[in-house]
């Protein structure tokens, strides 16, 4: 097949508008289009007036020799070139009365990815979780957001699903993926009841309803193959001999015998990294990043973005990515934008205030809504012990929970006083989304002073480019600081803990990933290396 791109189509173009403009790209007769497959499908906004849609398409066409040798320098034309393979094939299959199965810990989509790539290959991994089931899960994460109930082992960011659950679902990124396992995820997210257009859309999601299901039958499809799982049982200690893994140690004492572990616990297992820090295990500080939540009319954002194009149903809520490097030295970028959702609260400790942003698959909701933070870098901005990133995280959470009158509500401000200096004390035209609800008051005291500035020279700049952006009634919300992981365990090029054998971290948690995608395609990055290593292991004996 051939693949074509950059064909540009206005956004209302009638059905058969593609092959139209296939025949008229290759320059050849309607009959000698066999067929063809939508790859991609992108928006070209950037005339509000004529906003098109862009396509790469695979075309099979009737005599591909005979087009090939027409057009003979057809593979330097940037627009036309032979389809790339996006098939994906395993790099190992389990022995035959294979029992030395590998234990997974973590089930969000790193661990997820890395259970069912290990079952497919008839590895029957052990996937331990020391949340719920994703149900089960959804139903304590609704405790703290509308009961004010924490359950530090049940929430936002832990359970099964893991932090992504409970976000817009985006399964887009900028990873290089010249494997394309970004493929094989999206596809197996569609056998597992995604909709199947997150295959071809610029910009994919799932949402979070929609997400519980799919990781129901992920979890499903690797129980059918041999995979076990094992829910509120949570990683406590490592048994290490010689550098070399070979087991753990769950809280109620039980102890699972394992030389191959995968370690995918996301980036809140702040427990777990000072478990793996005290026994030794190679870990170093990373930066991350700080600030908070913005929110606007969906409205506004949908006329800026789209013009009088605002609620075509192919473009649907519309996004924004932002960034503004300041006077100051420092970079002020918007993080996790959400169209058309909420503002959550997503803290994993008590007495501490996060928050994040979620959308549903509809991304209907009044607000837009998105992380505006600041870069942190260890030793520049904090100092001391290689965890002490998370310290750093700390304190300003739970200076965010004093400041939201300490019952888990969220210290907020209108933009408008927020750029003049002086704490809010009434809501504006903009309607928080957040719950358990918000108490207005100064986010100065909420983070630290080089990042108050630094937002305060950012929110006009953003303005210029999204007219309403620094609104005076536009919500900021606090505090933002799960954006990643504070600290990286180093791997080996074999995926291998730099000074643990068999102990293989993943994902986000350890420094590797940033979103679902993300974490996903480095979860079977992780898998197909404990499949060779299992192998090798298993020829030697």
């Amino acid at each position: 097949m051939l693949r074509l791109t950059e064909l540009k189509l206005p956004l209302d173009h009638s059905d058969d508008a593609l092959r139209a403009a296939i025949v008229d790209r290759l320059n050849i007769d309607v009959d000698d289009v066999l067929r063809y497959n939508v790859y991609r499908r992108a928006v070209d906004a950037r005339k509000r007036s004529a906003i098109q849609l862009t396509y790469t398409l695979d075309v099979e066409v009737a005599d591909e020799s005979a087009l090939l040798s027409k057009n003979k320098n057809i593979n330097k034309i940037k627009c036309l070139c032979k389809s790339p393979d996006t098939g994906y094939r395993y790099v190992a299959r389990a022995p035959q009365r294979f029992e030395n199965r590998p234990l997974v810990i973590g089930s969000g989509p790193c661990g997820l990815f890395a259970g069912l790539l290990l079952a497919q290959m008839g590895f029957r991994p052990l996937i331990v979780e020391r949340g719920k089931v994703v149900r089960e899960r959804t139903q304590d994460t609704w405790g703290l957001w509308r009961r004010s109930q924490l359950n530090p082992e049940s929430n936002v960011q832990f359970g099964e699903g893991g932090a992504g659950t409970f976000s817009d679902g985006k399964l887009y990124s900028q990873i290089k993926d010249a494997r394309f396992l970004g493929r094989k995820v999206l596809t197996e997210f569609v056998k597992a009841g995604a909709p199947e257009e997150i295959l071809y859309v610029a910009k994919p999601h799932i949402g979070t309803f929609r997400l519980v299901g799919v990781v129901e039958a992920m979890r499903a499809t690797i129980e059918s193959l041999g995979g076990e799982f094992r829910f509120q049982s949570r990683v406590v200690d490592l048994i290490i001999e010689q550098r070399q893994v070979r087991g753990v140690v769950l809280s109620n004492g039980e102890i699972i015998n394992a030389d191959h572990v995968v370690l995918a616990v996301g980036h809140s297992a702040r427990d777990t990294f000072q478990m793996l820090h005290e026994r030794g295990v190679y870990i170093e500080a990373k930066p991350f990043s700080i600030g908070f939540r913005i929110e606007h009319p969906q409205s506004l954002i949908d006329r800026v973005r789209w013009g009088n194009f605002a609620g075509h149903k192919l473009l649907g809520a519309a996004d924004y990515k932002l960034v503004h490097h300041c006077n100051n030295g420092r970079s002020v970028y918007s993080f996790c934008m959400c169209p058309g959702g909420t503002v959550v609260a997503a803290t994993s400790e008590a007495e501490r205030v996060v928050t994040n942003g979620m959308s549903q698959y509809s991304r209907n909701e009044r607000n837009a809504n998105a992380g505006i933070v600041v870069g942190i870098t260890p030793d520049k901005d904090y100092s001391g012990h290689v965890l002490a990133g998370i310290d750093f995280q700390r304190r300003w959470e739970s200076a965010a929970f004093v400041a939201g009158g300490g019952d888990y509500r969220a210290p907020a401000q209108r933009v408008g006083d927020f750029l003049a200096g002086r704490a809010s004390s009434a809501l504006g035209s903009v309607m928080p989304s957040y719950q358990p609800g918000v108490r207005m008051t100064d986010l100065s005291a909420c983070v630290p002073d080089f990042v108050i500035a630094a937002i305060r020279e950012a929110l006009p700049a953003f303005d210029r480019q999204i007219k309403g952006f620094a609104m005076d009634d536009a919500l900021l919300t606090g505090v933002e600081t799960r954006t990643s992981s504070p600290i990286r365990i180093k791997r080996n090029a074999m995926y291998q803990s730099l000074n643990t054998r068999g102990l293989y971290p993943a994902g986000e948690g350890a420094g590797y990933a940033g979103g679902i995608l993300s974490a996903a395609v480095d979860g079977i990055e992780v898998a197909e290396a404990v499949a060779v290593s299992l192998v090798a292991q298993e020829k030697r004996q």
